[in-house]
C-alpha cells in the first residue's frame, strides 16, 4: 500500500504524473534568473480566487528574489493530488515543492526535507501551533513539512439560523455571535442539546444532514463526536482500547441519533451534506465554509440564513474536527534553498491573511494568534456568518483529527476505512449490540497494527 492506502498498482498506474507535471506550463517571473528554477505543485483550490491570490503571492516572491517559477495547481478530484505525490516519490523527480494532504507527510517522511529551521523561526514569531499539526508532521522529533495556511480546513457545525430556532429550540447566533466573546455557547451546546435539536428537525422535515460513511466528512465528525465521549480505540503506543464504557457511550448515543437523520446517509458521498443544506432539506451539516460559499452564489435564500458554531461538547470536552494541508520539499529537490526560503514566506502573516481573504474565510492557518483576521468578522450574507470557524479561546474546543492519538500509521488505515462509522452502522443496520461491534473493530484493527 501507498500513501493513504492506494494500491501499489494504482500508484504504478499513475507514474506518468511525476514526469508530466514537468510539461505543465511555465509561469516565467524572470527570464535571467539568478536564484535558480523551482517547481510548485500546489493543491487547487475550491476557491477559484484562492488560486489567483497564491499566484500573485508565489510570483511576486519569485520576481523580488530572481527565481523562476513553475507554478502547477492539482487537484484532488480523482486524487490526482495523491497519484502524483507517489509517483514523485517513486520517480525520485517532478516538483521541488508539493501540497501534502493531511496523512501523507508520515507517508513520505524518508523522502522529505527536515524544516525544523523554518519550524522554529516561525514558532517564534507566530507563538503556539494547534497540537494537531505537530502529531502529523513532526517524526521522531523532526518537522518533515509545515503545516500550510491554503487548503486547511475546519468542519464545525454549520446550521440554519431560521430551522434551528424553529425547530430545534436553538439560538444560534445568541449561542455563537459574532465579534464578541458574551455568547452561550460554551455551556449549552453539548451531545445531548444536538440530539434534542435534530428530533425537532427531523419531525419538522429538517433533518441534521450527516453521513455515515468510508470518507472525509463522515470520519471526521463522527471522530470528534467520539473524542467528546472519550471514546478512543487506539492509544499513543499502539494498544486496543476499544472495550471501554466511553466507546460503548459513542455507540449508543450514534443509534439514538441515527433515529433523527435521514436513513440513507449509510450510502451518502462526501458531496451528500453540502447538497442537503444548499437545497434547503437540511437544518444543520458539519462542513467549512465552502458550502456556505455555493449557497451564496447559487440559493442566496439559504445563504442569509447559514451560521458556523462550534461542535457540541460531550464529557470529555468540545472537538473540532480539523483537516490540514502542509507545504513539503522533497529531499531530491534541486533548490531546497529557494523552497525553503518560499514556503517560510508563505506561512507569514501578511500572506496567510491575503489566502484567508481571498478564500472568502475557508483556509485556517496553524497559528492560534492568527485566528483574529478581518474576513471572518466581514464575511457575509449575513454577516460574521464564519467568524466561529476559526476555533477560538472562548469556544472552549480543541482541533482535532479523528483516530488520534494512534500511531499515525494506524490512524492513517483507520482513518481511511472509516472504521468508527463502520461500527455505528453495525450497531443501527445489523441491530448489533456496542460490544459485538467492539470485538468486530478490534480485529480489524488487530490487522492494521500487523499491516
Amino acid at each position: 500500500m501507498e500513501g493513504n492506502g492506494y494500491p501499489r498498482r494504482t500508484v504504478l498506474r499513475a507514474a506518468a504524473l511525476g514526469a508530466a507535471a514537468s510539461t505543465l506550463p511555465l509561469v516565467n517571473v524572470h527570464g535571467q534568473s539568478s536564484g535558480g528554477r523551482l517547481a510548485l505543485g500546489l493543491w487547487d483550490h475550491w476557491v477559484p480566487a484562492g488560486n489567483d491570490a497564491m499566484r500573485k503571492i508565489v510570483t511576486e516572491w519569485g520576481q523580488k528574489n530572481r527565481v523562476e517559477i513553475q507554478l502547477d495547481f492539482i487537484t484532488s478530484v480523482g486524487n490526482k493530488n495523491l497519484l502524483t505525490i507517489a509517483a514523485e516519490s517513486q520517480a525520485r523527480q517532478g516538483h521541488d515543492m508539493l501540497s501534502f494532504p493531511t496523512w501523507e507527510v508520515h507517508a513520505k517522511q524518508d523522502l522529505l526535507e527536515p524544516v525544523d529551521d523554518i519550524m522554529g523561526r516561525l514558532s517564534q514569531k507566530y507563538g503556539a501551533l494547534n497540537p494537531i499539526v505537530e502529531y502529523l508532521a513532526k517524526v521522531e522529533g523532526k518537522w518533515r513539512a509545515v503545516p500550510a495556511i491554503s487548503g486547511s480546513q475546519n468542519k464545525p457545525a454549520l446550521g440554519r439560523i431560521d430551522l434551528l430556532k424553529q425547530h430545534g429550540g436553538l439560538d444560534i447566533q445568541a449561542m455563537y455571535p459574532a465579534n464578541t466573546t458574551t455568547g452561550t455557547g460554551a455551556k449549552e451546546w453539548t451531545w445531548d442539546a444536538f440530539l434534542k435539536a435534530a428530533e425537532g428537525c427531523h419531525k419538522a422535515g429538517f433533518p441534521f444532514g450527516l453521513a455515515v460513511g468510508q470518507f472525509t466528512d463522515a470520519t471526521d465528525w463522527i471522530g470528534s463526536m467520539f473524542r467528546s465521549f472519550g471514546a478512543e480505540l487506539v492509544n499513543s503506543k499502539g494498544d486496543i482500547t476499544a472495550k471501554t464504557d466511553n466507546v460503548r457511550a459513542a455507540l449508543e448515543y450514534a443509534k439514538k441519533l441515527c433515529a433523527f437523520i435521514p436513513s440513507d446517509v449509510f450510502s451518502w458521498d462526501d458531496a451528500s451534506n453540502n447538497r442537503a443544506l444548499i437545497s434547503g432539506k437540511s437544518a444543520l451539516i458539519f462542513n467549512p465554509p465552502s458550502a456556505w460559499a455555493v449557497a451564496k452564489r447559487d440559493a442566496p435564500q439559504v445563504a442569509e440564513h447559514c451560521w458556523t458554531f462550534p461542535s457540541p461538547a460531550g464529557s470529555a470536552g468540545r472537538f473540532t474536527p480539523y483537516l490540514p494541508y502542509f507545504w513539503g520539499i522533497w529531499s531530491f529537490s534541486r533548490n531546497k534553498g529557494a523552497a525553503k526560503a518560499l514556503v517560510e514566506y508563505l506561512s507569514e502573516r501578511e500572506q496567510a491573511e491575503a489566502m484567508v481573504a481571498a478564500s472568502n474565510g475557508y483556509d485556517i492557518p496553524p497559528f492560534t494568534s492568527m485566528t483574529d483576521f478581518k474576513t471572518w468578522e466581514t464575511e457575509g450574507p449575513p454577516t460574521g456568518v464564519v467568524y466561529n470557524y476559526p476555533v477560538k479561546p472562548h469556544h472552549q474546543a480543541q482541533q482535532f483529527i479523528a483516530c488520534y492519538p494512534a500511531p499515525p500509521e494506524i490512524a492513517v488505515q483507520m482513518y481511511n476505512q472509516g472504521i468508527q462509522a463502520k461500527m455505528i452502522a453495525r450497531v443501527v443496520q445489523n441491530n448489533e449490540t456496542p460490544d459485538r461491534a467492539i470485538a468486530w473493530a478490534e480485529r480489524e484493527m488487530e490487522g492494521f497494527k500487523r499491516g
